[in-house]
């Protein structure tokens, strides 16, 4: 009897997929993964240990993280009939919507969009479809409601604001598709607190508000949420693997939570910067930057010098994302998260010398 092989073992879905790549940033002003720049002080660092003594890390974590979920429906308001149900990451959340489908389900979102919409619907072998945005990065209602109608997909991911683009989607675009929808629209707010906007008191029947901590400033942490019915988050629940959230990011966004202010003064920091780093990328010439509402700027580069710009940029020691390859839209595009005064300088400066060099 022969051995088993790869290729027989595994589900043809899985075969055809790309591992998801991170790059290698050691040693680089790292400006790639939205990430939030800025670190804690000592005093601040100490009180996080004082509490991470008390963690008992030879029991199993609360399974529903019952104290910090309280604490997130006391902050953002959460009205009764309204349930959260935590993840590691929103990845997670993504993964177990998707999980719950019937097989031969559709998910409908844009392109572009958040990758792992498309990647975990591909590896639970479901049918996705990717509407491609206008122009302007606008949502193209006719397109949507015509890809509603013909596929009648079960789930619906909008990412508000977008990402790669970090527009805000027109609110009447998403409740005209909201309307329309027979299956649940995941409105994914991973940038929200830079953003001035929000779906999460519209949560009802098939609207759900989806958030991550990651932004924020907690990315190593691995937390997000999802608000949405009971009886949606019920099922939810069922295929959660039991003790997902550990006990050290329980106690460490509690903790987090509990010094809110710290973080709010980073994140107007973060947009403050974000106003200036639009306005220097567009005095460039041959560089267009979209506004954003995220914490990161997609601008566009001459024709056919988005992949040597950005490789001149990493030579000098700053990384950014490509984004070129993913075609479409975004075709000559690079992104940029919005760092430190000093970082964004930094890049300001790698990208003017790679301009010289085009």
């Amino acid at each position: 009897m022969s051995k088993f092989t790869v290729q027989t073992l595994f589900r043809p879905e899985v075969l055809a997929l790309s591992a998801y790549h991170v790059a290698d940033a050691q040693g680089f002003i790292k400006l790639d993964a939205m990430e939030n720049p800025y670190t804690w002080s000592n005093e601040l660092k100490q009180g996080w240990l004082e509490k991470l003594k008390n963690c008992s890390l030879n029991r199993y974590p609360d399974p529903e993280a019952l104290e910090l979920t309280n604490t997130l429906k006391s902050l953002n308001k959460i009205p009764d009939g309204i349930e959260l149900l935590l993840g590691n990451g929103s990845d997670e959340i993504i993964q177990l919507l998707l999980m719950a489908l019937p097989q031969n389900s559709h998910v409908l979102s844009t392109t572009p969009s958040f990758v792992m919409y498309k990647q975990i619907s591909d590896y639970l072998g479901l049918n996705y479809h990717g509407i491609s945005l206008r122009a302007d990065l606008e949502l193209n209602v006719p397109a949507m409601l015509s890809a509603i109608e013909q596929h009648n997909p079960a789930i619906i991911f909008l990412a508000y604001p977008n990402n790669p683009t970090g527009n805000l989607f027109d609110k009447n675009a998403i409740n005209q598709i909201i309307d329309t929808a027979n299956g649940l629209v995941i409105i994914d707010e991973a940038y929200e607190p830079f953003a001035n906007s929000s779906f999460m008191n519209h949560v009802k029947n098939n609207v759900l508000v989806m958030r991550t901590f990651s932004k924020l400033g907690l990315a190593g942490l691995r937390l997000g949420y999802i608000a949405g019915e009971c009886d949606i988050i019920e099922q939810l629940h069922k295929i959660r693997l039991p003790y997902n959230i550990n006990v050290l990011t329980q106690a460490s966004v509690q903790f987090a939570l509990e010094h809110k202010d710290v973080f709010d003064e980073q994140t107007s920091a973060i947009c403050a910067e974000r106003i200036l780093m639009l306005l220097a990328l567009n005095l460039l010439d041959g560089i267009t930057a979209f506004e954003s509402a995220a914490n990161f700027i997609l601008f566009k580069t001459p024709d056919n010098q988005a992949t040597k710009i950005f490789e001149a940029i990493k030579a000098q020691g700053v990384l950014i994302k490509n984004v070129h390859p993913q075609g479409g839209l975004l075709a000559n595009c690079l992104r940029v998260t919005v760092g430190t005064p000093d970082e964004n300088l930094m890049f300001l400066k790698a990208l003017k010398y790679a301009l010289d060099l085009t």
